[in-house]
């Protein structure tokens, strides 16, 4: 008995330790030095805060299933030497079974095809898809497995979304391989999300972020023409795939994100599927929109597959709209997107939600475009989703049920931890 309560005593303390350990995380504070148009945003967000900032890059935009998903599947059908593929999300389902089927018949071919997914999120995926793919030759490991000796790595988890193919076309975004992002949004069964495909440069980026996670989780090293072909310029955008992950300086995404809304003068736009952000992040928002900036935020309505993250998110959001913020709850489906466009020249996409979990638990990785014409196309996706949203006042978020309140506030105090 006394062994026992020993045991079930260490289990508790362990989780609560990784479960806790972001709290212990200094608050930062950007100060604003410079526009984003300044040629010293990019030496800071190139050198200081990420890989270089490469050009020749073509990123495209694809909204929804109905879009993302046969391009990918294009790609990887088209596939000649190799296949890496990360995502959080993969579950099983029509969907799912098209992509074993086009990573199998790769790998038969004999592509080099290589699947990382994480444990976590891939625990609604059958074991039949797992064994379709590993006996066609595909190389399937998992992220961070539980096991006794690394419950302290629970927490932290792959969200990352990265194809690429043949060292050459890159895709990443917020999607899962799950029937909730098939269709186009059209119901609440089918959620509203974009995805990006790359070419140029920046794709041996993407391919090095992956790479980094399969190395840590396959002990195998990937590389040469095969993995990093020479690449060639695809077209005119300047990028660079800026990741984190806890092992390798967990809040550099934080910064990258404080140091781009610090360096606003003129509009910010988010997309958010959990919006969480901390204290010094809402501290940047509201300086950004005392210094003129018009902010406005899209996060999910009724629609979510969290209820408790989205009262955390309520719960945080009275400084915001007493100051200015424009928050609005898209209404037709759950919101998945995940992106950041800065005065209408600097665009950030990627797997990356705006709270705690994604800046210091998750590793991630984030596609920048330094591009007006890419950053307006994006806005205009985000004035799409804008139109199908509402827009929360603060007199309407202050008069919300005692009860509603009261739920909001407790949750927001464990936003770190959801």
């Amino acid at each position: 008995m006394f062994i026992a309560t020993v045991l079930v005593t260490l289990l508790v303390a362990l989780v609560y330790v990784n479960l806790a350990g972001a709290e212990h995380k200094t608050i930062r504070k950007v100060e604003h030095l410079y526009p984003v148009d300044d040629p010293q945003f990019r030496r800071a967000m190139g050198l200081m805060m990420g890989p270089a900032i490469v050009d020749g890059n073509c990123v495209d935009a694809l909204v929804d299933g109905d879009e993302i998903f046969p391009a990918m599947l294009a790609a990887i059908r088209a596939a000649r030497r190799t296949v890496l593929f990360e995502t959080f999300i993969y579950w099983s389902g029509a969907i799912g079974e098209e992509f074993a089927d086009a990573l199998a018949e790769r790998a038969r071919a004999g592509v080099k095809v290589h699947v990382l997914l994480d444990w976590v999120g891939s625990t609604r995926m059958q074991d039949n898809l797992l064994e379709r793919m590993r006996q066609a030759g595909v190389e399937v490991r998992k992220y961070h497995p539980l096991r006794w000796y690394n419950l302290s790595r629970l927490n932290n988890r792959t969200h990352r979304k990265l194809l690429i193919v043949d060292g050459r076309i890159g895709f990443t975004g917020g999607v899962g391989i799950a029937p909730q992002w098939c269709g186009h949004a059209q119901d609440p069964d089918h959620w509203r999300d974009n995805h990006f495909r790359v070419e140029g440069p920046v794709v041996a980026q993407m391919q090095s972020v992956m790479l980094d996670n399969w190395t840590n989780t396959a002990g195998q090293v990937l590389h040469g023409a095969e993995y990093f072909p020479a690449l060639e310029r695809a077209g005119d955008q300047q990028a660079q795939m800026f990741a984190s992950s806890p092992e390798g300086g967990s809040e550099s995404m934080l910064m990258m994100v404080l140091l781009a809304i610090t360096a606003a003068t003129r509009t910010i736009d988010l997309s958010s599927a959990y919006f969480v952000p901390d204290a010094a992040t809402r501290d940047a928002l509201v300086a950004a929109v005392k210094r003129g900036v018009r902010v406005r935020v899209i996060t999910p309505g009724k629609h979510t597959d969290t209820m408790t993250v989205r009262r955390a998110s309520r719960g945080l959001w009275g400084e915001l709209l007493q100051a200015g913020v424009q928050i609005h709850e898209y209404q037709p489906t759950m919101y998945h997107c995940k992106g950041m466009i800065v005065d209408g020249l600097m665009t950030s996409v990627g797997s990356t939600n705006f709270d705690m979990r994604s800046f210091r638990m998750n590793d991630e990785a984030n596609l920048n475009v330094y591009d007006a014409g890419f950053a307006q196309q994006m806005t205009q996706v985000f004035e799409a989703d804008l139109a199908r949203s509402r827009r929360i006042t603060y007199e309407a978020w202050k008069g919300r049920p005692l009860s509603i309140r009261l739920q909001e506030q407790a949750l927001a105090m464990f936003g770190s931890l959801l």
